[in-house]
Parts: C-alpha cells; sequence; structure tokens
C-alpha cells in the first residue's frame, strides 16, 4: 500500500468531506477531520505522509489491527461468490460465523442473532429480555456506554444520553463498582463489591422486581473508562438476577473477542449471561456486523412464537466472512494470548512506571490491551484534570493533552479525563513500547497542569 505523500490529494478530500459529510456526535463547523490515506498493522497514515500508532484501534474495534490481509482475502472471495442474501436463507457463511461465535461463548449461549453493529444487539437483547419475562423495566449502570439507538441510549448512563432521555423508556440507573471514585465510601475491592451489590438489590427492590425485565451491564465498561469489577461482583449480579427471575445482560460489544486477553470478558469472572451482545472485534469493524448470542432457555421462548424483530442485513455474507476469517485468525496466529502477554509484560508494567513519573497520573487500570489512565489535577484529591463533561476551555489540557499525542505520531483515544490506552490486539512487543515511550513524553503536557 502506496503511503507517498499526496497533500493535493488530501486536500481534496477534505473539502469534500466538509461539504456533504455530517460527523457524529459532533458540532459540525467545529470540526477538522484528519483525511486518512491509508492504514496497516497498528498504524495509519493522512495524505501529507505523517503516520500514527494508533492507540486507539479506531473505536475499539480493529482488534486485528488494520488490512488483516486474511480477512481482506475473505471479503473479496465472499464478494465474488455471493455478494448479499436475505436474512431468511441459510447460506454457509453466516452458519459458520454462528458457530464460531457460539463455540467461544460461555455456557450455553449458543443461538446468535445477527445485528449491524452494538446498538442493534443491544436493542434487541432488551427486546428479547422484555418478551421473555413479560416485564417492562430495564436497569443499567451510570458510567456505561449501550450506543445511540432509541432503547441503546437511554440505557447509556454517560451524557451523550441526556440530549435523547424522555424518561419513558423503563430504564432505571444505578451506581455500578468503581473503587477510585467510589460512590459507597468503600476502602477496599471488597467493601465495594459488597456495597455495590446491596445497593443494586436496593434499587430493584424499591422498583419492584417484577416490574424489571432485565439488567444491562458492560462486563468490563469501555468508553466510560475500562474499569474492572472487583472480584464476586459479578457473580453476585447473577445470583440476584437468578433469585428475582431477571434477565442478566453482559454487554460485550467493546470487551469481546479478545480485547481483554480472553475470547470474552466475563471469562475472567468465571460467569454465563442470559444475553450476551457483541460487535467490533467480531471482524475488526472491517464490515458492520454484531448481534445477540441467546441462551437456550430464551432461545426456547421463540420455538413456537415468532420473535418480532429482524433487520435486512442481519447475518450480511461480507460481514460473515469477514468474522469468520477474523475469528480463525484469532485462533490460529493466537492474537487472544498477544493481547494477555502484551497487556500483563508490557502495557501494565509501562504503565504504572509512567505513572509513578507524572503527577497527572491518578490511576493506571486495565487488563489485555485495555486499559486507562486516570489524568488528575491532584493526586491527593483525586480531582479530574478537567471536569466532568467538561468542554470549550475547561476541557483546555485534556485538548493539550491529545495534540501533544498525534503531534508526536500517537494516536489516542480520549474521554473526559482520561487517556485509554486500546491498541490492536495484534500490536508487537516493541509497538507497544513505542507507544509508552510517545505517551511518556505527552504526559508532560498533562503535568504543567496538575498543583
Amino acid at each position: 500500500m502506496s503511503t507517498q505523500p499526496d497533500p493535493s490529494r488530501g486536500a481534496a478530500v477534505k473539502a469534500t468531506d466538509r461539504a456533504h459529510v455530517f460527523h457524529s456526535w459532533s458540532a459540525q463547523a467545529l470540526i477538522d477531520p484528519l483525511a486518512v490515506a491509508g492504514a496497516e498493522g497498528s498504524y495509519f497514515w493522512d495524505h501529507d505522509g505523517n503516520r500514527y500508532l494508533d492507540f486507539s484501534s479506531q473505536l475499539v474495534n480493529t482488534n486485528i489491527g488494520h488490512q488483516h490481509p486474511k480477512v481482506v482475502a475473505a471479503i473479496q472471495e465472499q464478494a465474488g461468490r455471493l455478494c448479499t442474501i436475505a436474512p431468511g436463507f441459510a447460506v454457509d457463511v453466516r452458519a459458520e460465523a454462528a458457530r464460531l461465535i457460539a463455540e467461544r461463548t460461555p455456557g450455553d449461549l449458543d443461538k446468535i442473532f445477527f445485528t449491524n453493529g452494538g446498538a442493534e444487539a443491544v436493542e434487541n437483547a432488551v427486546r428479547m429480555a422484555r418478551l421473555h419475562t413479560g416485564r417492562p423495566k430495564v436497569l443499567s449502570a451510570y458510567r456505561s456506554y449501550h450506543g445511540a439507538t432509541a432503547v441503546a441510549i437511554n440505557l447509556t448512563g454517560d451524557p451523550r444520553r441526556w440530549a435523547s432521555d424522555t424518561a419513558s423508556a423503563g430504564v432505571v440507573h444505578f451506581w455500578a463498582p468503581f473503587l477510585y471514585r467510589s460512590p459507597f465510601h468503600a476502602e477496599t475491592e471488597e467493601q465495594e463489591c459488597e456495597r455495590a451489590l446491596r445497593h443494586l438489590e436496593d434499587t430493584l427492590v424499591f422498583e419492584g422486581p417484577q416490574t424489571v425485565a432485565a439488567i444491562v451491564l458492560e462486563t468490563v465498561p469501555g468508553t466510560a473508562g475500562i474499569m474492572l469489577p472487583p472480584p464476586g461482583y459479578l457473580p453476585g449480579v447473577r445470583e440476584i438476577c437468578d433469585r428475582y427471575g431477571i434477565v442478566f445482560v453482559l454487554d460485550e460489544v467493546m470487551a469481546g473477542f479478545g480485547r481483554t486477553g480472553r475470547w470474552f470478558a466475563a471469562d475472567h469472572w468465571d460467569v454465563t449471561p442470559d444475553l450476551l451482545t457483541f460487535a467490533k472485534g467480531v471482524n475488526s469493524g472491517y464490515v458492520p456486523l454484531g448481534g445477540v448470542a441467546i441462551s437456550a432457555e430464551i432461545a426456547a421462548t421463540f420455538d413456537e412464537r415468532a420473535y418480532p424483530g429482524g433487520l435486512t442485513y442481519s447475518g450480511h455474507p461480507l460481514a460473515c466472512a469477514a468474522a469468520v476469517a477474523t475469528i480463525t485468525a484469532m485462533a490460529e496466529e493466537g492474537i487472544v494470548e498477544n493481547a494477555a502477554r502484551i497487556g500483563e509484560d508490557v502495557l501494565g508494567p509501562g504503565l504504572r512506571e509512567l505513572a509513578g513519573r507524572h503527577p497527572s497520573v491518578g490511576e493506571v487500570r486495565g487488563t489485555g490491551v485495555f486499559w486507562a489512565l486516570e489524568l488528575v489535577r491532584d493526586r491527593a484529591t483525586r480531582e479530574p484534570l478537567v471536569p466532568y463533561n467538561a468542554s470549550g476551555g475547561a476541557n483546555a489540557p485534556m485538548v493539550a493533552f491529545s495534540a501533544a499525542c498525534r503531534s508526536l505520531g500517537l494516536w489516542p483515544f480520549v474521554n473526559m479525563n482520561r487517556t485509554h490506552v486500546v491498541p490492536p490486539c495484534t500490536i508487537t512487543e516493541a509497538e507497544a513500547k513505542t507507544g509508552l515511550a510517545l505517551l511518556d513524553e505527552a504526559l508532560t503536557v498533562a503535568d504543567a497542569h496538575t498543583v
């Protein structure tokens, strides 16, 4: 793939984009999107010849890196054989993708309903739970993101929900555990777990358990901060759901398919939900694909009763071909194992070393290739580097930090007062160490805003 600079081409792409593309989550007149010329492995580059180490995996989805040759070839081969077919037909590549996913999901989650992405997966999981239980309400956590469609955005616990929250979607939010900023005044992981479970059950009791269809959690919250649940929490939620006849939904859209160093993050805590949503890493976003893995009990609800939901592109052959090739490559090349090793041997120790040198780093947390640095003004008080949901001048320190990263050739994933370290699962030890060195330099910009 050519990496020769072509600034005139970049300018033309930018001009056409600005004339016609309406970008998500953006004030259109205030953005300046980078015109990307190409990508390969852990890097992408622009038309001016600037090359970036992708510490964001785009939107934490290119788990096998950019342009993996086996996946590109599989898409090309499938396009030459059968580009599309309606979801009502049985087709080899769709069946094989479902089989490979079901082989890796925990427990008896052996039926796969395909969607076009994560938000639609969450929408359908909630629909299944409501139909299965006959109950209207759904509980989800603050500090979460589940998608931007109608139910998914109401489930979301971060500020992106606010503009669309009608308070009429049957969603009730609660606090999930997060010891560093504990809402329960806990001092240990054990206390945080115990108090978070008590808070969840109290919320449930006061809402009326007989009205609650599902509890929806990101196994490891992604955009909201990569907070690993304390030992015992997810099994505790499982027990609460069982006791009250509530469907337990785990959202693994971001955490799944190798990101945490396991095929699914639920494997770390030996928990099996009733429904598991996935997308992103299932085929590294090469062609849009998501889905719901469904337990035997919930699947049986629709044995003689039609499921009232579907999508024209459910299980699209090109997307499924990409999934088959991705999962196969991950298994054959030890990509999940690589993510675990890089996290344990390189990223974890390296990030903790950075925290020791930079007063702006309040906490390091994560696993696999799924890490977050909590940036603070004051380590003692844990005051965030910028206020919650800051914008404009209040967000200047994080804007400056992001700009420093990019100027060094590192593309960060930044949200609120955090930078997430989420490179592809295929990243090499040398590339990871290069990224840490660049991050080390960029953090001096954040340090300048500490007290």
